[in-house]
């Protein structure tokens, strides 16, 4: 069964995820001990035999074996290589969870298109929806051991009810040496075609609408399958499995605590130069075994999802799943419907659902309206003002080049803050919006004598 522990992580709280270290079942301990120990093992007894066996010649040339082994492990790109490779097959994983079928959609637009509360109405809708649960599950059987341990043969699943021995015995006799998951979906679309002749579906667009989901349905079963038979290249696999096992093997030898180099020693007189520290369990070394050989376990586990593994897909259950709401979603539900009453919404312009105790605190937090709305802005009434944005008729448009690209093209721009300075005073003092709006608003005299000012006082204001 597949192990979920969304529930236990639903808040990141302190020692949330650390709790999910004790679990055994679908665990990394349960999938590696195995390997773990073996490691551990033979590295125990190549330290013994280092130790206590060997002459102190023969742990002099072991010495330096150790060490080219453990030079040439890093020569390995264990990340790299591993890294990608666990990559590609977790987003293989879950393209392969979203290819298998369910009939949700399609057993609501048969519910909806396909007519009829007498007893062919509804043997129909029962088959329809029935013809396309067979495909699925032959489509499993081809791919997954545990349905294929619950259907071993057609007469399972003809007693199981997903076939008449009427349509077994057609299925039968179409002759194809390919897998033929496929046929109960023609079955379904000659079905549907029959029904639109005898008016159960009462026009093309509700026949279009049930082939177009069904066609949905079966590109689904069809994936499945081609993921199942086209299977991740086999020498990218043994890449990375060499990768991983050569790495530990040098590593069995290479992280051994041996001797020192010869000429570690300093000069006469004074104390020998401090060596590695001798431990008799290579911790870090353990660790690493862990992760990385992990890792690939994890692979290696997912590669193949339709298996018996903790974490592999509950095939069985969603066959259940689908046979039984399916149709009761065509049969029992088909235009049973509860009476239409108004809502206790009815006559509220802004309805608010009641909060429990618990979750009282939410309804006080102010709604989201946009990361600007909180903005401080100017409290100069000026700066709120409307102006029109068209330029002037009489006055050439500013230059736009900067004095950068105005050295490159050969021509002398200036800045953009020494530009505006020097164009104001050329052609008089510039313009504020403001005196813009006034100069519409005002008329007469009144209006130039205080636009005037106001020029003049925008002149002793750029003035240094």
């Amino acid at each position: 069964m597949t192990v979920s522990y969304t529930l236990k992580v639903a808040e990141a709280r302190f020692g949330a995820f650390s709790g999910l270290l004790l679990r055994w079942r679908g665990s990394i301990y349960k999938l590696l001990y195995k390997e773990f120990l073996l490691f551990g093992a033979l590295y125990a007894v190549l330290s013994i035999t280092y130790r206590l066996l060997l002459t102190q010649e023969q742990k002099h040339i072991y010495a330096q074996v150790a060490r080219y082994c453990n030079r040439s492990a890093d020569l390995i790109p264990l990340s790299f290589v591993l890294g990608f490779y666990v990559t590609l097959v977790v987003n293989r994983w879950w393209s392969q969870y979203t290819s298998i079928p369910l009939p949700d959609q399609l057993m609501c637009v048969i519910s909806a298109c396909v007519h009829g509360v007498d007893q062919s109405g509804r043997l129909l809708r029962r088959t329809l929806i029935r013809y396309a649960n067979l495909a699925s599950v032959l489509v499993l059987r081809s791919v997954s051991t545990r349905v294929l341990k619950r259907f071993p043969t057609m007469e399972h699943v003809v007693d199981a009810g997903f076939m008449s021995q009427e349509e077994r015995k057609k299925f039968e006799s179409l002759k194809s040496d390919f897998n033929k998951y496929w046929v109960p979906c023609v079955w379904f679309t000659n079905l549907a075609a029959r029904a639109r002749r005898d008016g159960r579906i009462r026009d093309d667009i509700a026949l279009c609408l049930i082939l177009e989901e069904l066609n949905k349905y079966r590109a689904k079963c069809s994936m499945l399958f081609h993921y199942d038979w086209i299977s991740i290249p086999l020498v990218y696999t043994q890449v990375v499995t060499i990768a991983v096992y050569s790495f530990f093997a040098l590593s069995l030898v290479g992280r051994q605590f041996v001797e020192p180099e010869t000429g570690t020693t300093e000069s006469e007189g004074s104390s020998p130069a401090l060596g590695d520290l001798d431990m008799f369990v290579p911790l870090t070394t353990l660790l690493q075994f862990f992760f990385y050989a992990g890792w690939l376990k994890v692979a290696e586990q997912l590669i193949n999802p339709f298996g018996e593994d903790d974490d592999d897909f509950e095939t069985n259950q969603l066959i259940d799943r689908n046979l039984q709401v399916s149709l009761l979603s065509v049969d029992d539900m088909y235009q049973n419907l509860p009476p239409a009453e108004k809502d206790q919404y009815w006559d509220e312009a802004q309805p608010q659902p009641p909060y429990t105790v618990a979750t009282a605190a939410e309804s006080l937090r102010p709604s989201f309206l946009g990361s600007t709305f909180n903005l401080r802005m100017s409290d100069d009434p000026e700066q709120c003002l409307q102006v029109e944005a068209s330029p002037r008729s009489d006055l050439p448009a500013p230059s736009t080049q900067t004095p950068m690209l105005g050295r490159f093209l050969g021509t002398g721009a200036l800045s953009p803050a020494i530009s505006l300075r020097n164009f104001g005073r050329a052609r008089g003092a510039p313009r504020t919006p403001h005196l813009l709006r006034l100069r519409t608003e005002l008329g007469g005299e009144e209006a130039a004598s205080r636009i005037d000012e106001a020029e003049e006082s925008g002149d002793e204001a750029l003035e240094p």
